[in-house]
């Protein structure tokens, strides 16, 4: 299997639909939407790993933000449109976590955009570095090691008319 296959193959998946205030007025998606739709499936990752970053700030005083982000625009997403945001946990640091993430138009595929991410853990109190939690950071190492052997860890959360990306 190809290794950009094998990453696909080991992402989780997320479903988004293209709304009419997605777009601009030729109904092509605004570009600073697709970092929207990139934001909103790391969060159902985590989620889906046991965590809510609501409660990781409540509880554990952490939060996760964007430190770095290089995006490719490849081919444009339209109104109405079916996307799959495709996100693959690459790197995992004492404080630190990346992502290589894709958004992907209807079942046939189509590679609309790709990013690669790097989230900083910080103190919620004063937004400075600190290590990511340790039940956080062992449920996020064992989801980069499955990525990394190409296995998905979640449940497909793709809509039956979008299975085979």
């Amino acid at each position: 299997m190809a290794a950009d296959q094998s990453i696909q193959h080991a992402a989780f998946r997320w479903p988004v639909r293209v709304y009419y205030e997605d777009t601009d007025a030729g109904g092509v998606v605004y570009h600073a939407n697709y970092l929207n739709f990139l934001e909103r499936a790391r969060t159902e990752w985590l989620s889906d790993l046991g965590f809510e970053q609501d409660r990781l700030r409540a509880e554990q005083g952490v939060l996760f933000a964007v430190r770095r982000l290089a995006i490719d625009y490849l081919r444009p997403a339209l109104f109405n449109d079916r996307l799959m945001v495709l996100s693959v946990p690459v790197r995992l640091g004492r404080a630190s976590l990346d992502f290589e993430q894709k958004i992907l138009r209807d079942a046939g595929g189509t590679l609309c955009c790709r990013a690669r991410v790097e989230l900083a853990c910080v103190s919620a109190d004063r937004l400075r570095p600190t290590r990511i939690p340790d039940a956080v950071a062992r449920a996020m190492q064992g989801a980069v090691q499955a990525a990394s052997q190409g296995h998905a860890l979640s449940s497909d959360k793709s809509p039956e008319s979008i299975h085979g990306i």
